[in-house]
């Protein structure tokens, strides 16, 4: 009779040590399962913050080519305006001296005229 209770316990023992096996296997696979999709979550997000950082920096380069361009143009302006008030300044320049050099061609006549008198 002892070794029927023995051979029992020990079948009951066995048995239930396959059972445990086998949960905490399952158990295991589930965790390996979680893992994986965690991992698979962060890699998809990780590719999006890449491609986000990717559309910042071609926006930024977009913006400092903007800039660029702006900052150029107004520079070509502005030369075009000194050189416009440069192209004004000769001219009234030389109108004066056109001026004064009638003056003086008239003060000489004058001079010339009282002379022979």
């Amino acid at each position: 009779m002892k070794k029927l209770v023995v051979s029992t316990v020990l079948v009951l023992a066995l048995g239930a040590s396959f059972i445990s096996c086998r949960e905490t296997a399952e158990k295991a696979k589930d965790a390996a399962t979680q893992a994986e999709e965690s991992l698979e979550q962060t890699g998809n997000d990780l590719k999006e913050v890449g491609e986000d950082a990717m559309d910042k920096a071609k926006e930024a380069g977009e913006s400092m080519k903007e800039a660029g361009e702006k900052a150029i143009d107004s520079a070509k302006e502005a030369g075009e305006d000194a050189l416009d008030s440069a192209k004004e300044a000769g001219e009234e320049a030389m109108d004066k001296a056109k001026k004064i050099g009638e003056d003086v061609k008239d003060a000489t006549k004058e001079a010339a005229d009282k002379i022979s008198q």
